[in-house]
């Protein structure tokens, strides 16, 4: 039976096949940036799809993306169903439903990306999380774990990173989480000008390539 395609945006490269990887956007919503990710991982060979996750709304200040996400959080059970069925359809599309897929979230997506870990050990098989946390047990995951975090995050303590990186160290899993110095919360989102660092952002998309290449790890 083939899975309904589900709101979003889907990223195929040239040759029509590739990797499957699951792109969670912040609290924004899917705005331009999140497509362009997408766009970028299927230029360089992914299969990427980015669930909308605000089925069309899209937040251009804080004050409407802090709307939008704590109306999302309210109905967190809808969205995390919603992203299982994002997660199903990429693999099908991707026609490797047996190798599982990547999960990256930025920021409220990271959140989302490490429960789909947790929740679905035989579907995820890496996990890339962009200054976002999350909690849960991670003693079932099977997934291998890259994060970029900045070193002056108002939005995310340094304590809830060092909690996740310790939770998931705790549960056996392969993590790697990296901290750029002289960035903040957004430092990979070229639209938000105040935030942006090229620098840490060229960095930052050249591990999570690397990551993504490398075998699954289980």
């Amino acid at each position: 039976m083939r899975t309904a395609h589900p709101d979003g945006y889907l990223a195929v490269p040239a040759a029509g096949s590739g990797s499957p990887v699951l792109v969670l956007h912040a609290w924004w919503g899917l705005n331009d940036t999140t497509r362009a990710f997408c766009t970028r991982l299927a230029e360089s060979g992914f299969v990427a799809f980015a669930p909308d996750l605000y089925h069309g709304k899209v937040a251009e200040n804080v004050a409407d993306a802090e709307r939008l996400g704590s109306a999302l959080d309210g109905n967190h059970e809808q969205a995390k169903a919603e992203i299982a069925e994002a997660a199903r359809f990429l693999q099908e599309r991707a026609g490797q439903a047996d190798r599982g897929i990547a999960a990256i979230g930025f920021s409220l997506g990271a959140y989302y990306a490490l429960d789909l870990a947790a929740a679905e050990p035989e579907r995820v098989h890496s996990v890339v999380v962009f200054y976002g946390t999350g909690g849960g047990d991670f003693s079932g995951s099977k997934a291998a774990y890259l994060g970029h975090f900045a070193d002056a995050d108002e939005f995310e303590p340094q304590s809830n990173v060092v909690g996740l990186e310790t939770a998931l160290r705790r549960a056996g899993r392969p993590v790697t989480f990296h901290r750029y110095a002289g960035t903040g919360h957004w430092f990979f989102e070229p639209d938000r000008a105040q935030a942006f660092n090229q620098a840490a952002a060229s960095l930052a998309w050249d591990r999570t390539l690397a990551f993504l290449r490398r075998t699954p790890t289980s």
